[in-house]
């Protein structure tokens, strides 16, 4: 059987082709959305991690006391904390968007040591109160030089003079470690920031990211935290940066339901190609199906040849698609890892997806087996 079904899924090599690069691009799509989904709705596991998020507990959006900084800094465990807020605007133009963050200088490059910058270039962030530094990229972009005058338009925070434009000094770039990537953007001074912008907005962060001392120790930290806090008119979640970008991008919509939506409309469409692909290669052997019959083969050997040939379609297209999303993961990480933190595919996924094949085939197949099962010989020979 195993070499009919075969030498029959080639007979017509361009429509054989096309069937497993629509099913190799459906099981993509399927291994994909199914880790991003799970990523987004799964639950937080901090071992090994050694920088935490501290955000307000009910809302990305509320901010945090500035005295926070400072009660974190204290507790056990904690090895640095530096605050930051989004600040928005944009650069001469309301196209010229990109992500902008009020930062303390002093601590930031502490805690995120994976991004690069000189000393020199460090030094003069310090201590211009007005300086800003960007990542090289986005610096290249614009050609900022160190020293140029750039002016941002605010059009999140008010300015006590009611002004909407921030004025700032190019200080220099920052670039991230080698291997890794990541969103372009620039830094500027919380201080200068809080000084600055309109008194309801003073003395407040967005969120606090926390280097820990000893990473295994990253769960006891983040509880340590939050119970610190839970009492308070601001209690707070901590949680790793990767879950942080999830939950932020969640804020889009519900992520799993908009995966699940898009996998169904994918293999609906996959399932109509190939029951069609399946359906069309039985009646073009109508006539052979019956010349089995005809030499000995029962109707349950007939049935079950077409029913497997159907499986094995879906299955190798499957296998396929798993193959190929382990080709292209690395590149596509390093693209949304922004958004979506680590992508992992698990051996669930991959069973899904398995699992998936063959109720894809066993359904594709039922028609055309039951239709073989019930072939008469008679009329089969007669209509060919």
């Amino acid at each position: 059987m195993a070499r009919l079904i075969f030498s029959n899924l080639f007979r017509n090599p361009i429509r054989a082709g096309l069937t497993f690069l629509s099913l190799l691009v459906a099981f993509m799509l399927f291994l994909l959305l199914r880790a991003i989904a799970g990523a987004f709705s799964g639950d937080v596991d901090l071992e090994g991690i050694d920088r935490l998020v501290v955000d307000a507990k009910y809302s990305m959006t509320d901010n945090l006391p500035l005295a926070y900084v400072g009660r974190v800094r204290s507790q056990e465990g904690v090895h640095e904390v530096t605050s930051m807020n989004w600040f928005g605007g944009y650069y001469r133009d309301p196209t010229n968007r990109f992500a902008t963050l009020a930062v303390a200088a002093e601590t930031y490059f502490d805690v995120f040591s994976d991004q690069i910058i000189d000393a020199d270039t460090l030094e003069r962030f310090k201590t211009v109160r007005i300086a800003v530094v960007a990542e090289e990229s986005l610096a290249a972009t614009y050609g900022w030089q160190v020293g140029d005058a750039i002016t941002l338009i605010g059009d999140i925070w008010p300015r006590q003079d009611g002004a909407e434009s921030w004025e700032f000094t190019f200080a220099g770039t920052f670039s991230y470690a080698e291997g890794q990537s990541g969103t372009p953007f620039l830094l500027l001074h919380y201080d200068y920031f809080n000084e600055s912008v309109f008194d309801w907005a003073q003395n407040q962060v967005g969120w606090l990211v926390v280097r820990v001392e000893d990473d295994a120790n990253a769960d006891a930290v983040a509880q340590m935290i939050d119970t610190l806090f839970s009492n308070s008119s601001d209690p707070t979640r901590t949680t790793s940066e990767d879950q942080y970008l999830r939950q932020f991008a969640s804020q889009l919509g519900d992520i799993g339901a908009i995966a699940a939506a898009i996998l169904a409309a994918v293999f609906f469409t996959i399932i109509l190609l190939t029951s069609n692909t399946v359906s069309q290669s039985f009646r073009e052997r109508v006539a052979e199906l019956a010349v089995l019959k005809t030499i000995g083969f029962t109707d349950n050997f007939v049935s079950s040849f077409i029913w497997f040939e159907a499986i094995v379609i879906c299955l190798v297209g499957g296998i396929a698609g798993m193959i190929a999303v382990f080709l292209v993961l690395p590149g596509l990480e390093s693209s949304l890892q922004s958004v979506t933190g680590q992508i992992n595919i698990h051996w669930t996924h991959i069973a899904e997806a398995l699992g998936l094949a063959v109720v894809m085939g066993f359904a594709i197949g039922l028609s055309p087996a039951l239709s073989a099962w019930r072939l008469s010989i008679v009329n089969a020979l007669r209509a060919d």
